[in-house]
């Protein structure tokens, strides 16, 4: 083989990522990583999303935080509205 030859060749490597398309309250439509293995988010859950881009994949630039309106949501049903107004 020449070296002409192998450079026509692509190189493949999988990656097993997480990726997903996030609509932001402004309108705009993102591509954000999940970091981590495995996640239970469904379609229509509520994320936080901060940037910072993944250098191994090409047009990813933000992340999702993990377990944040959640625990928010948690601490609401420990503490409820009522519970924390009357005291």
């Amino acid at each position: 083989m020449t070296s002409k030859e192998l450079n026509e060749e692509p190189y493949e490597v999988k990656i097993s990522c997480t990726i997903v398309r996030v609509r932001l309250t402004s309108g705009f439509e993102i591509t954000a990583y999940i970091p981590g293995i495995g996640h239970n988010l469904q379609e229509h859950s509520v994320v936080l999303v901060k940037g910072g881009r993944v250098k191994d994949l090409t047009g990813v630039r933000y992340i999702i935080v993990r377990g944040t309106l959640y625990a928010t949501y948690h601490g609401l049903i420990l503490y409820p509205l009522k519970a924390r107004l009357n005291s």
